[in-house]
């Protein structure tokens, strides 16, 4: 399915709430059924939905933590969906570490993810050196 830069913006605030949230059905109503969810070039892989729930479920944060995190479209290419963003964690007085990320993501059609293919390094986000250099 084709979504449009909206509904993948939408769908990538969702992400975002559901990690957040750690609830298996916020989490589960992301994704489609066979996902297929890849890190860093297969680092990690796995497969299907309740995979997926129950990794995520297992890297929870406590509901206090402090964390926060963007991602926003940044290409969108028939079926291929392309976003960028960043993942900060806290401390007190600033940032602990910051993270790059990557996703490239296919949905299914009732715009669930059916592939998410996901790239994270240690530094600031790809959008934030694009705008250095502008």
């Amino acid at each position: 399915m084709h979504l449009t830069r909206d509904q993948f913006a939408g769908w990538l605030d969702r992400y975002i709430e559901a990690w957040r949230s750690g609830d298996p059905a916020d989490i589960g109503d992301l994704f489609s059924e066979d996902v297929s969810y890849s890190q860093n070039g297969g680092q990690t892989s796995l497969d299907g939905r309740e995979a997926v729930v129950a990794d995520w479920l297992e890297e929870a944060y406590e509901p206090n933590a402090s964390w926060e995190a963007s991602y926003e479209p940044l290409a969108i290419e028939d079926h291929v969906h392309v976003a960028v963003g960043s993942t900060r964690y806290l401390r007190e007085g600033g940032v602990r570490e910051e993270f790059s990320n990557i996703f490239v993501c296919r949905f299914d059609d009732d715009g669930r993810c059916s592939e998410l293919r996901e790239w994270w390094m240690l530094g600031p986000s790809p959008v934030e050196r694009l705008g250095d250099r502008a």
